[in-house]
């Protein structure tokens, strides 16, 4: 298992105690992926860990709107962000809600032949386009794009690209039967509210989900995901939140120049951009220039869900522009 963490070393699931046990437990429960690597590599910080998955779990996987439809966005956000990872995990997911076909085509690169399945998976792609469903569902839509725009960013930068052991995912025949074994899980209605009683933080919920467990979800992660920021200099946390304001929300960070801070001399700033704007290109030189004593891995998942989170709150900065439009 360690193999798949690329830069962290976290405890055995079965060690795992208090608030990490009891979101393993739920986990395992209600995803129907016991010891998900996903989470695993958050279990450093418990307050992270949980807030994280009770966006997933209150967004994606309770409520009313159709599982289907959310995990065809969250497979389009996924691509959008270049996690290989994740876009596996989703069509593995389409496979257990029955839908083999549409998870294959997505697999392939293809565009899904509904075409309100086209329209969610070109959404989650461009948030900033119209939203492709009805008002009522938009918490449990626009949740589930955000927790995958914040997911993404962790997966990319601290786990390797197969999900499955091996490279093993490649295969149609191991998606599909992947799939299958999670069907019962993935069809099981859930209560929502359920993991809130896990998060360790508070903060203010955001417009977008109004009066639901989404939005207490989502403002304890962000919360949380901010005191990465206490890692860096003021200068350099400043430097982070500037750089992801002015960017469009899909544009790659370049690889050299101005924009990208220096590995020697501002390595904590480095890692925190990447993460926010590009980080399948962080590199080995990026984070051992950073994660040397005093920084641990709680530490690293702290900076890295950071510049997440700041480039969460900028791709939502985007939605809200966008919604604004529609209702003028």
């Amino acid at each position: 298992m360690t193999q798949t963490f690329r830069y962290t070393s976290p405890a055995p699931p079965g060690a795992a105690t208090g608030v990490v046990a009891d979101v393993y437990a739920q986990l395992a429960t209600d995803f129907g992926i016991d010891r998900a690597t996903t989470f695993v590599v958050l279990s450093a910080s418990p307050p992270l860990l949980a807030g994280t998955w009770a966006v997933m779990r209150e967004s994606l996987l309770a409520g009313q709107a159709s599982r289907t439809g959310k995990e065809v966005v969250a497979a389009g956000v996924s691509l959008a962000n270049r996690c290989p990872y994740c876009v596996t995990a989703h069509t593995v997911l389409l496979h257990a809600t029955g839908d083999h076909a549409l998870a294959e085509r997505i697999a392939r690169g293809e565009q899904p032949e509904d075409p309100a399945h086209r329209q969610l998976l070109a959404w989650g792609k461009n948030m900033g386009t119209s939203q492709p469903f009805p008002p009522e569902q938009a918490p449990e839509y626009i949740g589930t794009a955000l927790a995958f725009h914040f997911i993404n960013r962790i997966v990319s930068s601290l786990l390797t690209e197969d999900m499955l052991p091996g490279g093993a995912e490649k295969y149609r025949l191991i998606r599909s039967v992947a799939g299958r074994s999670l069907a019962r899980t993935v069809r099981r209605r859930l209560v929502p509210g359920e993991s809130l009683a896990l998060l360790e933080t508070e903060g203010a919920a955001p417009g977008w989900a109004a009066d639901t467990p989404i939005g207490t979800a989502f403002g304890a992660l962000r919360t949380t995901a901010h005191l990465g920021a206490g890692l860096l200099s003021d200068e350099d946390a400043a430097l982070v939140r500037t750089s992801v304001a002015a960017w469009d929300g899909l544009s790659p960070l370049p690889l050299q120049g101005e924009g990208l801070p220096d590995r020697a001399e501002r390595p904590g700033a480095r890692l925190a951009l990447l993460a926010a704007r590009a980080p399948y290109r962080i590199t080995d030189e990026d984070v051992a220039a950073w994660l040397t004593p005093p920084f641990t891995d709680h530490c690293l998942v702290h900076l890295i869900a950071f510049g997440a989170i700041c480039a969460v709150e900028r791709i939502e900065a985007t939605l809200t522009a966008a919604r604004t439009e529609e209702h003028a």
